[in-house]
């Protein structure tokens, strides 16, 4: 039950929208037990975002997800979000951050797993 949520000050289109859903969709299942099927994302382009005290291009990337993983999984989701910013928005790998944020408790469907 991953949510990826994706805040750029830069602008996204929907080719860039579609790149970025189908890679990530694949690299979720970097971490062990998850996988597209759960898998829901949000796109944020073109928001008022500063890093370092300018707005040149950054962006903001929170994983949610139920349960927790290993440090080793994180690092190489968090390499494979990092590249697919850079290479289909050219923003510069410094000027990303990643967040995880892991939860015991999260619902669906009208109940909790």
């Amino acid at each position: 039950m991953p949510m990826i949520h994706a805040v750029t000050n830069a602008a996204v289109s929907p080719a860039q929208q579609e790149t970025i859903r189908r890679d990530w969709g694949k690299a979720i299942a970097l971490l062990p037990e998850k996988s597209e099927k759960w898998l829901m994302l949000e796109i944020e382009g073109q928001r008022c975002l500063y890093f370092a005290g300018t707005d040149a291009p950054c962006a903001m990337v929170h994983v949610s997800l139920y349960g927790k993983s290993a440090p080793d999984a994180y690092d190489a989701l968090t390499q494979r979000i990092t590249e697919t910013i850079h290479h289909t928005l050219s923003i510069p790998k410094d000027r990303i951050y990643v967040a995880y944020h892991e939860t015991d408790h999260w619902g669906w469907n009208g109940a909790n797993f």
